[in-house]
């Protein structure tokens, strides 16, 4: 049985990668899903056609989330289409590397912007419904190196644990309300944003990893459909790695 069916899940960032995955995933697990994106509106149009193509039901929507009034605007469409958003997932997010010397203030903000301040805007936006419902699921996308750091990822990794505290203060916030906040590390997954590192150091980086093998995003996105779901009616605050046990 369709373990999300009914719901309505806005996934931002879900033109590609895990985010593409998540809303496929999601869908079809039963949802309806909002695929947000920023700039990629030919790969945010193929998510809904391949979900519509499997029989589910999803809409297109663009908003730079870190732009409070077109977060607001898409939000209070979502709200007169389908009455309300039952599970956000936060996985809008960018990546520029560089070691922190040679790092510019341009390329600290933005990652931070994206990332973090991201998803409080976005979780802001939805948050009160979800309140005056007293039920609602949020998930964040986090990653490995918000807790285990890397050379040249400071701006990212510091965005990354700045959203592990944002998801369990919030948990604590919420939880008297109904409200589920968790988290998914993954680690490296195979996706676009992981190319130039897996092709630079790919041999290495599997010696890091137990299993000895990149994620796909699909298991990020099974991982993600679990959390906000029922069967995980008592789970709130946590963080789950989809790492192949790198970062231990």
């Amino acid at each position: 049985m369709a373990c999300l069916l009914g719901m309505i899940a806005l996934v931002t960032g879900a033109s590609r990668g895990i985010g593409a995955a998540i809303a496929r995933h999601m869908a079809g697990e039963g949802a309806t899903v909002v695929v947000n994106y920023r700039n990629s509106e030919a790969q945010a149009r193929s998510v809904v056609q391949d979900i519509e193509a499997a029989g589910g039901t999803a809409m297109v929507w663009q908003a730079d989330v870190t732009k409070q009034l077109e977060v607001r605007t898409m939000v209070e469409a979502i709200r007169e289409r389908f009455g309300h958003v039952d599970v956000l997932v936060c996985n809008a997010g960018i990546v520029r590397d560089g070691l922190t010397s040679g790092m510019s203030y341009e390329d600290w903000t933005e990652v931070v912007d994206v990332n973090l301040n991201g998803a409080f805007i976005v979780i802001r936006e939805v948050l009160a419904d979800m309140v005056a419902r007293r039920q609602g699921n949020i998930v964040c996308i986090a990653s490995v190196h918000a807790e285990a750091g890397g050379a040249g990822h400071c701006n990212y990794a510091a965005s990354k644990a700045g959203l592990l505290a944002l998801t369990r203060s919030l948990a604590i916030e919420v939880a008297p309300r109904g409200i589920r906040v968790n988290a998914v590390s993954p680690g490296l997954i195979v996706t676009d944003m992981t190319r130039d590192i897996r092709e630079a150091a790919g041999p290495e980086l599997l010696r890091q990893i137990p299993m000895r093998r990149f994620g796909d995003p699909i298991e990020v996105a099974r991982a993600v459909t679990f959390l906000a779901s029922p069967e995980a009616s008592y789970i709130t605050g946590t963080t789950l790695l989809v790492s192949g046990g790198l970062g231990l």
